[in-house]
């Protein structure tokens, strides 16, 4: 009889936002800030509620009318940009261990100019093989297109990838593009609905990844 075939584990892919970076408060301020300048009489209670990666779902549901949503986007760049947030607990560590083994790829709903910023202030440019964010797609996160798009740079099959996210869009871009879905509690206001969302991992820190993708080079789930 022949030997059991261990599982494929090629390509680690991350969302940013809550995952790997801390963005919560600065996201959120720059959020109340724009509202308060369109006129609309939201606070934190109502954003958390209908918080999305895909800022255009909050100007929806939020009533903002579609000819504001542009001057809506440079409003909260203009109050996001007098913040700076900080790299998750242990992140440095984790993508140190993960990339020892694994491609790494970067799939998120931020803009390119401020994530490459970012990126390069962290000195994190290098370590991943691809990086596709707002814009890059037609299509936005839930939607597969930006992970798939990131697949094919980084020549990979969806079957022998992960990503690692920590909302529940996350999950359904993953499962869409056949690709295993971990969650990770971070600091948004997703934790319910993630849990409901049902990843096929949800870590409590990302510190656990390493031993969750050594689980899973080893045939284990």
């Amino acid at each position: 009889m022949a030997a059991k075939q261990k599982p494929c584990l090629q390509g680690v892919l991350f969302d940013w936002d809550g995952t790997l970076i801390d963005s919560y408060h600065a996201d959120t301020s720059a959020y109340l800030a724009m509202f308060k300048e369109m006129g609309i009489a939201w606070g934190i209670k109502e954003l958390e509620r209908h918080y999305s990666p895909n800022w255009y779902q909050v100007y929806r549901a939020a009533k903002l009318p579609r000819k504001l949503w542009s001057a809506a986007d440079s409003a909260w760049r203009a109050h996001y940009a007098k913040h700076r947030p900080q790299l998750i607990a242990g992140v440095r560590r984790v993508l140190d261990a993960v990339s020892s083994g694994h491609r790494l790829g970067l799939v998120t709903s931020g803009d390119n100019d401020r994530v490459a910023r970012q990126l390069r202030e962290f000195r994190l440019t290098r370590l991943f093989s691809a990086r596709v964010c707002s814009g890059d797609t037609a299509k936005k996160k839930p939607h597969p297109a930006p992970l798939r798009l990131a697949l094919k740079k980084m020549e990979l099959d969806a079957r022998c990838c992960v990503y690692v996210g920590d909302a529940p869009q996350d999950v359904e871009m993953a499962r869409s593009a056949g690709v295993l879905a971990i969650g990770v509690l971070g600091p948004y206001p997703t934790e319910k609905r993630l849990r409901a969302a049902q990843p096929e991992f949800l870590l409590g820190s990302l510190e656990e990844l390493p031993d969750v993708l050594e689980r899973l080079r080893n045939g284990g789930v």
